[in-house]
């Protein structure tokens, strides 16, 4: 039994591997859109560390947190939002496509579903969300090849809490009929909690972060854990994203049963 399953994982993972070979292959063809894009959205990313330096040289801190702080914030949480959407591109897509009834050509192919339609696309922009997270680094004090390998580490925990949490908002419209506002909606508070200092919140509802919108999981814990190389807690978090995918997951073949078919004729090669 144990081998089998390790022999399913094996093999969703060579997918993955040639599902993201593939996308970049495709998006490589337009060179020059691709670093457009890419460094486009790297000097928007940017312009907030100015602000975030003037700021701080004001104020000294925000809420006990320093520069160097909310960098490694941002960069985490950048780096981990990138990573979702250039492994899984349809993470936000998926409602339009269930709307469409456009799933019928990955229900009829032998990989399971939920993994193949939020892989059969990448986010171009996102690669410049990933690879800002690591200039930040670049310019911060102390870092070095441990702290390298444990971020990438915490930022790939943060990219499959941020794809489950987008992909199962994006699910609710096998229930919702248009899940679209809500789904915009969970986007733009998780990506605003997890760019900010915890402390800047009231307590009350920080409950939040750590249940339905986990930035305390993508941004905040990490950032400790970050601080401290506190190794121990990374199988933790680990496997509070692993909780969070099946979770996702789980949902997403609850709605199947409600999916009704497009009647499309396509293929996907």
């Amino acid at each position: 039994m144990g081998e089998n399953r390790s022999g399913r994982a094996a093999a969703y993972l060579r997918f993955l591997g040639a599902a993201f070979t593939a996308n970049l292959q495709a998006v490589a063809e337009y060179r020059v859109s691709f670093l457009v894009q890419v460094f486009g959205m790297m000097l928007n990313n940017a312009a907030f560390a100015v602000f975030w330096a003037a700021l701080i040289a004001r104020t000294g801190s925000v809420g006990g947190y320093g520069f160097t702080d909310v960098m490694v914030i941002w960069a985490l949480t950048s780096t981990s939002f990138g990573i979702a959407h250039v492994l899984w591109g349809n993470v936000r897509s998926l409602g339009p496509i269930i709307q469409r009834g456009e799933l019928d050509v990955y229900l009829l192919q032998p990989k399971d579903a939920f993994l193949n339609v939020l892989s059969s696309r990448t986010v171009v922009s996102a690669w410049g969300d990933l690879l800002y997270g690591y200039l930040v680094l670049a310019f911060l004090p102390g870092t070095g090849p441990e702290r390298l390998a444990l971020f990438t580490l915490l930022a790939l925990s943060g990219a499959v809490i941020f794809a489950a949490v987008f992909s199962a908002a994006e699910s609710l419209t096998f229930f919702l009929g248009n899940a679209g506002p809500l789904s915009s909606a969970v986007t733009e508070f998780l990506l605003s909690f997890s760019l900010y200092p915890e402390t800047v919140f009231d307590p009350g509802m920080r409950w939040i972060f750590y249940t339905l919108l986990p930035s305390g999981f993508i941004a905040f814990v990490p950032l400790a854990v970050y601080r401290s190389l506190d190794w121990p807690l990374v199988p933790v978090l680990l496997t509070v994203a692993a909780v969070y995918a099946a979770a996702s997951y789980g949902l997403f073949r609850l709605g199947l049963r409600r999916y009704e078919s497009g009647n499309q004729v396509g293929t996907r090669l």
